[in-house]
């Protein structure tokens, strides 16, 4: 049976990090992972380009991460994005910032990432066990014993649990941690997707699929919540809607579906405008083009595609000619572009999501060690454990973060 000082579980960005750490304290470590290589995830984020990291301070990102956040400043202090890009300087990776403060590496290639892990794996000599699947941990007296889906048995005396959530499978994500936990005696916080599509009542969207809204905003409104989003990018689907604005909201959306089945959606599609500014710019084109009809009004506004839905909920005729537009038309138009309403009433499974929230409860983990309260030994890091932010970085540096302060922490512990 092959013995360790660390076994880590899962090689995506908590996990590698994990494990480099630990080699870099020298200690014998073997890094599980069931794919064929590492990082799978990883080389999906950013589209390809791997949004590392965000150049927000630590109290806005924090913020990012709402309840979980406090529980997160110790890993993030420990492991700032600072340090994370003097991490991958070393080995010649370097980085750019782009619009939101989003951290990419130059090369644009998430490949260049996972290159420099694995430098750091080989120069660590950590020993990676690969197309492996660890089904049960024993914890009777003594050190751990990992038992794996073809009856292997691996020690260790310490085990840093990464396995990532349950959102997007195909890169090992399968929830295996989840379970694994909860055996070793965790409480798992209930799972809910984020970063994910949401689905509408209305009809209409199928017509416009596939149309983007560029600089839009987004207010859902619940009872006596309502989340206003910033000013970007909204994308129809058949099924309703997504783009940044709507999976940055996704997972506090996905809360009140789940406590109020509905969330009303209004976008703002001129946030640019006032709705004075805007009933000026509708008369000046009224008094020069009355003849025209009203499509070519609608098209000073909208795009092509979404010309007819306005012109159906609106109950007009878009052949109609513009100098019959009477004042109440005029004042509903309006009130549609500032408000266009939607009901939101679902979303995507967590299989189809970006990041999976919830997960291991952090009552039950040290922040200051990311070592458990209920099982000694064991540490726990990424997306395993509750909580997840918005895009822009957030989640890679939160899951390189635990990672590293995990890594430490094992290998220094007695």
């Amino acid at each position: 049976m092959a013995i360790y000082d660390i076994a880590v579980i899962g090689a995506g960005a908590a996990g590698t990090i994990a494990a480099i750490r630990a080699g870099q304290h020298k200690k014998h470590v073997a890094l599980i992972e069931r794919n064929d290589a590492i990082g799978r995830k990883i080389l999906l984020t950013g589209k390809g380009r791997c949004n590392i990291t965000n150049t927000a301070p630590i109290d806005e990102l924090i913020e990012k991460f709402q309840d979980s956040g406090k529980f997160l400043r110790s890993a993030f202090t420990v492991f700032d994005k600072e340090d994370l890009a003097e991490f991958f300087g070393k080995k010649g990776l370097e980085f750019k910032t782009e619009r939101q403060g989003r951290i990419f590496p130059a090369t644009d290639n998430a490949i260049s990432v996972v290159k420099v892990l694995n430098e750091y794996l080989n120069e660590n000599n950590v020993e990676i066990v690969y197309n492996s699947r660890v089904t049960h941990i024993e914890t009777a007296a003594g050190p751990f014993r990992l038992r794996m889906e073809g009856g292997e048995l691996l020690q260790a005396s310490k085990v840093i649990l990464a396995t990532g959530g349950a959102s997007y499978g195909a890169t090992g994500s399968s929830g295996d941690g989840f379970r694994i936990a909860r055996e070793l005696g965790h409480t798992i916080v209930p799972l809910k997707p984020g970063l994910v599509p949401l689905k509408t009542k209305e009809q209409w969207v199928k017509d416009v699929q596939g149309l983007t809204l560029k600089n839009v905003r987004l207010v859902f409104v619940c009872r006596k919540t309502r989340i206003v989003s910033t000013i970007g990018e909204l994308l129809f689907t058949h099924f309703g809607i997504s783009g940044p604005l709507v999976l940055d909201l996704s997972h506090r959306i996905v809360l009140l579906l789940d406590a109020h089945d509905k969330v009303e959606l209004f976008i703002d599609l001129k946030p640019g405008l006032t709705v004075e500014q805007i009933e000026k710019k509708m008369l000046e084109e009224i008094k020069k083009s009355g003849r025209k009809e009203l499509k070519s009004l609608l098209k000073i506004f909208l795009p092509s595609s979404l010309i007819p839905v306005i012109a159906m909920l609106l109950g007009l005729d878009i052949g109609k000619k513009i100098s019959q537009i009477t004042q109440d038309e005029r004042s509903n138009m309006v009130k549609l572009f500032k408000a266009l309403p939607l009901s939101v009433t679902g979303y995507l499974p967590i299989e189809e999501a970006m990041v999976t929230g919830g997960g291991v409860s952090l009552k039950e983990i040290d922040p200051r060690t990311m070592e458990s309260k209920v099982a000694h030994g064991l540490y726990l890091a990424g997306e395993v454990i509750d909580g997840c932010a918005a895009s822009g970085g957030y989640n890679l540096q939160q899951a390189f973060s635990t990672g590293y302060l995990a890594g430490e922490a094992a290998a220094c512990a007695k």
